[in-house]
């Protein structure tokens, strides 16, 4: 029997790569063949699911402070996880930050580092950041080097639909912005919404999803690149489709699965391409909302949320090994756990 280990990562508490090997213990240990694949839906996890970094620059990070980003290049494709050089974690999470003054010049800099390197593919994936600057630093960087983007496919993986101006309201107070900062914050980016047509012919205030980021997404909108859903854009450097088509049960996770889950996440695309493909595919989560229909088990309900959390890895694996059990005893999948 052959099982397709295909998680996203429990936020907090395991990597993506790490529930997708201890599923991978489990089905060995029962005798199954298992093929690990690690996914992500285009933000933080990215990088870590398409092979994970094998370069680092330093770079600016949100607030001026020197970081070094992680970040991946394959021949002449480069992935590039935004956070490593904007993102929120590095100046300690919205309590360190200053919203009005963090930046997205560091992955500017990664951009163009990229293209130094021979990279015709960069994939700029957004999530976790501390900036709501609409990427103006970063086209700054860009355009003032000598990296030229002409022949580059520059493709910006993204799993919202916030739009541009909208980037301030939505996502500003999860970065520290007070109610002031949030409109100074609004303003800005109706201006360089403005810039960005006049300066480049490109009405990012028309394209969903140009507020990810803080409005980075649009800013790369204006540089040339094209949005596109995150998962897909993982889903294809991966070839899931194949991988889900030769397994016989396909098990992906996450941390929380609720209805946002089904909405362009990792999870509900994996279900997704196993419908498709008429696989049978099953969820094993930290917590499951009881409003939810797919097959799942909420790892909080089995072993208690305390245990769920310290042990996370050991009962993803007793999960595993019990639900291979029930496939080959000919018992359903179909109902949540």
């Amino acid at each position: 029997m052959r099982l397709l280990a295909a998680p996203d990562k429990f936020r907090g508490t395991a990597t993506a790569a790490e529930i997708a090997e201890a599923i991978r213990g489990a089905a060995t240990a029962s005798g199954w063949e298992c093929r690990s694949t690690p996914v992500a839906d285009g933000g933080e996890g990215t990088l870590e699911a398409l092979g994970g970094a094998n370069r680092a620059t330093v770079v600016h990070g949100p607030l001026g402070e020197m970081a070094t980003a992680l970040w991946r290049l394959d021949g002449d494709v480069a992935v590039v996880e935004m956070a490593q050089a904007s993102g929120l974690g590095l100046v300690g999470g919205a309590e360190g930050n200053d919203p009005w003054r963090a930046d997205t010049a560091g992955t500017g800099e990664l951009i163009v580092e990229a293209v130094r390197c021979g990279a015709r593919r960069i994939i700029v994936a957004l999530g976790g950041s501390a900036s709501t600057d609409g990427g103006a630093a970063c086209l700054e960087v860009v355009l003032g080097s000598p990296a030229d983007l002409d022949d580059v496919d520059l493709v910006v993986a993204c799993d919202v639909e916030v739009g541009f101006e909208e980037a301030a309201p939505v996502f500003g107070p999860q970065k520290g912005a007070g109610e002031g900062q949030v409109a100074a914050l609004h303003a800005r980016l109706q201006g360089l919404a403005d810039e960005y047509r006049a300066r480049f012919g490109v009405d990012v205030r028309s394209c969903a999803g140009a507020g990810a980021a803080g409005g980075l997404a649009g800013g790369l909108l204006a540089l040339g690149g094209r949005l596109v859903p995150g998962f897909r854009v993982v889903a294809d450097q991966l070839d899931l489709r194949t991988h889900v088509e030769a397994a016989d049960l396909v098990v992906t996770g996450e941390g929380h699965l609720d209805e946002q889950s089904l909405r362009g996440k990792a999870v509900g695309g994996v279900l997704e391409l196993c419908r498709s493909l008429g696989r049978r595919g099953i969820v094993i989560a930290g917590g499951v909302d009881p409003a939810m229909t797919v097959p799942a088990v909420s790892l909080a309900r089995r072993f208690g949320d305390a245990r769920a959390r310290r042990d996370v890895l050991a009962c993803v694996a007793e999960v595993t090994t019990d639900l291979l059990g029930m496939w080959e005893a000919g018992h359903g999948l179909t109902q949540p756990e």
